[in-house]
């Protein structure tokens, strides 16, 4: 069977999906975070007073995954979380002052990350990477 002239995005794709996806990790590792605390800091940021079933969906991870999440930060002291006044057998989750430090902290982090990501990309190029990325995310759903 002769060799493919081109590598095949697919592998193409996942390869450098790994590698970034490492490099990214790394970054908000050595900021004192990690992926899943940035994504919960994330969410919390667009809604303060989120309900855990809530930020579960908006994070796209099991509600029994984030209560492990959430017990590591609570017990950090980046965020608290209490019963729904309205209902009890909820628990809304809401950043404390040192979550908000440690959400500022990794987005400088993430800026400077995403910064040396487009390092040599022009704007037009950053425009065309993020449509062929939707028309590879098109293709997968087909």
């Amino acid at each position: 069977m002769p060799r493919p002239q081109r590598r095949p995005v697919g592998t193409l794709l996942a390869n450098v999906a790994k590698s970034v996806s490492r490099a990214f990790d790394l970054t908000l590792t050595d900021a004192g975070g990690s992926r899943p605390m940035w994504l919960i800091l994330i969410a919390l940021k667009a809604e303060p007073s989120a309900h855990q079933r809530q930020l579960a969906e908006s994070i796209g991870i099991q509600e029994a995954t984030l209560t492990h999440h959430l017990n590591a930060m609570e017990s950090s002291g980046l965020l608290v979380r209490r019963r729904d006044p309205v209902n009890r057998r909820v628990h809304v989750v809401e950043p404390t002052d040192a979550g908000d430090a440690m959400f500022h902290q990794l987005r400088k982090s993430v800026a400077a990350f995403d910064k040396r990501l487009r390092t040599g990309l022009s704007e037009d190029d950053v425009g065309q990477l993020e449509r062929l990325l939707d028309v590879l995310q098109s293709n997968v759903g087909r």
